[in-house]
């Protein structure tokens, strides 16, 4: 898995101290291990079983958030290019199919919130809006067909 994971610096620090918060719980989680096992008969020691269980949880979270950081490519949306989409860019498109404007935030890793309109500009959506200008017509393929959509403004949060 050689993906760059395109995020802010912001970003990239909180991923970093998530990291770190998880690593302080694993810590715990291996002293309450510990205190389980000096309670005896592990096969129907139910605290041991689930502390295990979260222990193994815990540290698949960990590996995937190392995984991102170390694949990391910290982006400065300032050097970038401000008359096409690209990441950072807050994009007003027309829904081609429902005749409605919708604004689209491309993101990076760990600023996502599609609830809010902000996208991973590495998904389907972004791939298809990034290096498009204002006036271009994009048709987006998605599982249930083709997303349709002009784009009528490009702007950044910093202007």
């Amino acid at each position: 898995m050689s993906d760059r994971v395109y995020m802010t610096r912001e970003a990239y620090n909180r991923k970093l101290e998530e990291v770190k918060r998880m690593e302080v719980q694993m810590a715990e989680i291996a002293e309450k291990i510990a205190d389980a096992r000096a309670e005896g008969d592990l096969k129907e020691n139910a605290e041991y079983h689930a502390q295990r269980e979260a222990q193994g949880q815990l540290q698949a979270k960990i590996n995937q958030r190392k995984s991102e950081l170390s694949r990391a490519e910290i982006f400065d949306p300032a050097t970038l290019p401000r008359d096409q989409v690209r990441i950072g860019a807050t994009v007003r498109v027309m829904d081609l199919d429902l005749e409605e404007e919708e604004d689209i935030t491309l993101v990076g890793s760990g600023d996502e919130d599609y609830d809010r309109g902000r996208y991973l500009a590495t998904s389907p959506l972004g791939q298809g809006l990034i290096g498009k200008k204002v006036g271009d017509k994009v048709a987006i393929p998605v599982p249930r067909g083709n997303l349709n959509f002009e784009i009528l403004d490009i702007r950044f949060d910093d202007e």
